[in-house]
C-alpha cells in the first residue's frame, strides 16, 4: 500500500469539517509546518519538541550510523533481539515487526515488558543467539532492572567473560539520561537520541526503528513511506493528518447536546493489534491532561448498543462500505507520522500540549511499587488484608456494597456488580491483569462490556496501565478499575524467578506493581477492585465464571 487516505461521514464529518475549518482560520497547519511552538503559548518556546516532523528524512542518517552494529551482529550471529522497554519504546518496534512480510525479516524480536513470563524463558533458552536491547529515555523500570540483572546472571553462567556480557546489551536513551550514565559505567553499547524528542512520538526515531532493523525489519523502507505524506501536512486542503485531528479533536469537544465522543473504538482487519496499541498510547499521553483526553478501546470491549460518546475508525480496511464512522488507509510508516499530526491537531483543540512533559502518574506508581519492595526486606509484601475471601479469590477494595446473598452480596459476582454500578454513565470500565500466564482481561471484557452497556478497556500489567495512565488519571475522570493480581502458577520456574542482586522475585515486582497502581487510582479517588488469585488456573476460572454470572444479572 502506497496511498493515502482518510474518509469520514455523519455526524462526525460535519464536527470534522467545522474543526478543520476553525485549525485553518487559526493557522494551525501552517505554524506546524513551521515548527512554531507558540501554538500552544507564549511559554511554549522549545521548537525542538517538534523535531518528530522531521524524522522520515533525519532518521536515514540514523540507519547509516548503525550499518556496522547491523554487520556485527549479524556476523555474530546475534539474530534475536530481546528488547527491554515499557510504553512508547517497545510498541513501535512491535508494530514495525509484525507489519513485516512473512519470512522477510533475518531475526526475531521478542518484547519484555513484565507481563509474559512465558517470553522470558523462551529467550533465554536462545542466549547464543541473543543481544538484549535496553531502550527508555530515562532510567530503567523495575521490571527493565530485573531482566537486565536476570540476562546478565544467565550470560555469566553461560561461559561469557564480563566483556563479552557488555557487548551482548545495546542501551538505547536520551543523552545525559540517568540511563546513558548507567550504560557508560557498565561498558555497553549506546545509541543516543535527542533528549527533547517526546517519547510518544519517537516511533521513527531509534526507538522504534533500531530494534526492529537489528531483528531485520525494513526501515528505510518504513522512512520512504513517511516521507511521502510529509509534504501534505503543510497544507490547508487535501492534509490528512489535518483532518484526522479535527475528527478526533471535534469528537472530542462537547457538542450541543453536552455529549463528548472522546471514546475511540479502532478497527483493524487482519492486523495484530500492535498498531492500536501504540495509537492508544500515543493519544493517552498526548491528551490526557487536565481533565480532558481520547481514550482508545479494543472491539472485543465495546458493547453492540449505540454509546453515543463514542466514535470508530477503521484502518485499512478492505472495504470502503465498511460500517465505520471513519476509515484510513496508509501504509506504516505514513501512520507513524499521520497519528502524530492529528494528535498534535487534537491536543489543540482540546487546549492541552501534547508535547510537555506528562504528569508524574508513571513514575508515581514506579516509586510506591520500589518502596513495597524495599519495606518487604526480602519477606511477603505489606498487602492489606482482603475485605473478603471467596473461595481462592481474595477480594481488595474500599467500595462499600450491602450485606447479604447473591448479586450484591459479599462475594465475587457482588463486587462486580458494585463495582459495574460504579462505572458512570459516560465512563468505562478498565481491566489490567498482573499475572505471569495468558489469562487476559480479553476473557472479561466482552460480558462485562453487555453487562454495564459501556466500554471495557483491558491489557496486562504494568505495560497497559504505563501507556495508557495519563488518560485515566489526568483525563476525564470517569473510568472505573478492576486489577487481577494472582500467584505464580505451580510449575512456572520462570514466574518466580529470584531477581539476581536483589531481595525479591519477578513474582513479587508484578504483586507490588498491582499494589502500586491501586493506591495510585484510589488517591485520585476512582473506584477500585482488586482481586488476588490465590491459584492463578483455578482462579481465573473461577472468575471468568463470576464475570458471567455478573453478565447474566
Amino acid at each position: 500500500m502506497s496511498g493515502f487516505d482518510v474518509l469520514t461521514r455523519g455526524d462526525v464529518l460535519d464536527s470534522a469539517l467545522q474543526a478543520r475549518d476553525y485549525l485553518v482560520s487559526c493557522g494551525v497547519p501552517s505554524a506546524l509546518a513551521a515548527k512554531d511552538p507558540r501554538l500552544w503559548g507564549r511559554r511554549t518556546v522549545d521548537h525542538s519538541r517538534l523535531g518528530w516532523l522531521d524524522l522520515p528524512y533525519a532518521s536515514r542518517g540514523l540507519l547509516d550510523q548503525i550499518e556496522g552494529l547491523i554487520s556485527e551482529v549479524r556476523y555474530s550471529g546475534l539474530d534475536h533481539i530481546v528488547l527491554i522497554g515499557l510504553g512508547a519504546e517497545s510498541m513501535a518496534a512491535e508494530a514495525i515487526m509484525a507489519a513485516q512480510p512473512a519470512g522477510s525479516a533475518a531475526g526475531e524480536l521478542t518484547v519484555l515488558d513484565g507481563g509474559d513470563t512465558a517470553a522470558l524463558g523462551r529467550a533465554l533458552r536462545r542466549l547464543d543467539r541473543t543481544l538484549v536491547v535496553l531502550s527508555s529515555k530515562s532510567g530503567v523500570s523495575l521490571e527493565g532492572d530485573a531482566y537486565r540483572r536476570i540476562f546478565s546472571d544467565a550470560f555469566r553462567r553461560h561461559g561469557l567473560s564480563e566483556r563479552e556480557i557488555s557487548g551482548r546489551f545495546l542501551v538505547i536513551t536520551d543523552h545525559g539520561s540517568p540511563l546513558h550514565d548507567f550504560a557508560r559505567q557498565s561498558g555497553f553499547r549506546i545509541g543516543l537520541t535527542d533528549p527533547y524528542l517526546p517519547g510518544h512520538y519517537s516511533a521513527l526515531s531509534a526507538y522504534g526503528l533500531v530494534p526492529s532493523v537489528l531483528a531485520g525489519a525494513d526501515a528505510l523502507g518504513l522512512l520512504e513511506e513517511a516521507a511521502t505524506l510529509a509534504p501534505s501536512l503543510g497544507k490547508d486542503d487535501d492534509n490528512p493528518g489535518l483532518l484526522l485531528g479535527a475528527i478526533l479533536g471535534g469528537c472530542a469537544q462537547r457538542g450541543e447536546d453536552g455529549v463528548a465522543r472522546d471514546k475511540l473504538v479502532l478497527r483493524e482487519p487482519g492486523g495484530s493489534g500492535a498498531l492500536p496499541a501504540w495509537i492508544s498510547h500515543l493519544l493517552s499521553v498526548g491528551t490526557g491532561k487536565r481533565g480532558r483526553g481520547v481514550l482508545v478501546f479494543d472491539p472485543p470491549g465495546v458493547p453492540e448498543a449505540d454509546l453515543g460518546d463514542a466514535h470508530e475508525i477503521a484502518i485499512n480496511p478492505r472495504d470502503a462500505q465498511n460500517e465505520a464512522d471513519t476509515s484510513l488507509w496508509a501504509p506504516l510508516g505514513a501512520q507513524f507520522l499521520l497519528w502524530e499530526y492529528a494528535a498534535a491537531v487534537t491536543g489543540w483543540l482540546l487546549g492541552v500540549n501534547p508535547f510537555e512533559p506528562g504528569s508524574t502518574v508513571v513514575q508515581e506508581a514506579e516509586d510506591d511499587a520500589a518502596t513495597l519492595l524495599r519495606m518487604a526486606a526480602g519477606g511477603p509484601l505489606p498487602d492489606e488484608p482482603p475485605v473478603l475471601v471467596d473461595g481462592d479469590i481474595e477480594v481488595h477494595t474500599d467500595l462499600a456494597w450491602p450485606a447479604g446473598a447473591g448479586m450484591g452480596g459479599r462475594d465475587v459476582p457482588g463486587v462486580l456488580d458494585v463495582l459495574l454500578a460504579s462505572v458512570p454513565d459516560d465512563g468505562y470500565l478498565s481491566i489490567v491483569t498482573y499475572l505471569s500466564g495468558d489469562f487476559s482481561g480479553r476473557y472479561l471484557a466482552p460480558a462485562l462490556a453487555r453487562r454495564r452497556g459501556r466500554p471495557v478497556s483491558y491489557g496486562p500489567g504494568p505495560g497497559h496501565l504505563h501507556a495508557t495512565g495519563a488518560v485515566h488519571k489526568d483525563g476525564p475522570g470517569t473510568g472505573a478499575f478492576l486489577i487481577v493480581s494472582g500467584e505464580p502458577p505451580a510449575g512456572d520456574a520462570f514466574a518466580d524467578l529470584p531477581v539476581p542482586g536483589r531481595p525479591y522475585t519477578l513474582g513479587q515486582v508484578r504483586l507490588a506493581r498491582a499494589m502500586a497502581e491501586v493506591r495510585a487510582l484510589r488517591r485520585r479517588g476512582l473506584p477500585v477492585v482488586r482481586l488476588h488469585l490465590r491459584d492463578p488456573v483455578a482462579g481465573a476460572g473461577r472468575l471468568t465464571e463470576a464475570v458471567r454470572t455478573a453478565a447474566r444479572a
